[in-house]
């Protein structure tokens, strides 16, 4: 019994992931209008600038914290579906790696991306920012 569980829970693994995207496929789905939102906190947005057109709504706090339900509330005022494709921005693709496994992998969000590398990556290809505005 505990294999069976064990396999179908890797089989879902790989059902309901947070997908990486390198810089090419995130410019295809941003220039679709798929929204990008960017986890990080407004001193990390202020620090790097953010992804032009990308909405920041922070998930982690700086001392590691968390509001789920605040959250996911603004998803939702955002239109964000659980069948709605979205791009989670972070400083490396840490964070947005932990959050998406569990939007997908916990609560059945299906079509969860994330930038590869994160802002980090994005800046270091010579992409361009915009200064965040509260």
């Amino acid at each position: 019994m505990r294999k069976l569980l064990l396999l179908l829970f890797f089989t879902l693994s790989l059902f309901a992931d947070v997908r990486p995207l390198d810089i090419k496929a995130f410019e295809a789905l941003h220039q679709q209008g798929v929204p990008v939102i960017d986890i990080r906190t407004e001193p990390e947005w202020r620090q790097t600038g953010i992804v032009p057109g990308s909405q920041t709504v922070t998930f982690f706090r700086p001392d590691g914290s968390y509001d789920l339900q605040g959250f996911l509330g603004k998803l939702k005022a955002l239109g964000i579906t659980k069948e709605t494709p979205f791009v989670l921005v972070c400083r490396t693709a840490h964070r947005t790696h932990m959050l998406g496994q569990f939007l997908s992998q916990k609560l059945g969000y299906k079509k969860v991306y994330e930038l590869a590398g994160g802002i980090m990556n994005w800046k270091a290809r010579g992409k361009p920012v915009a200064p965040y505005r509260p």
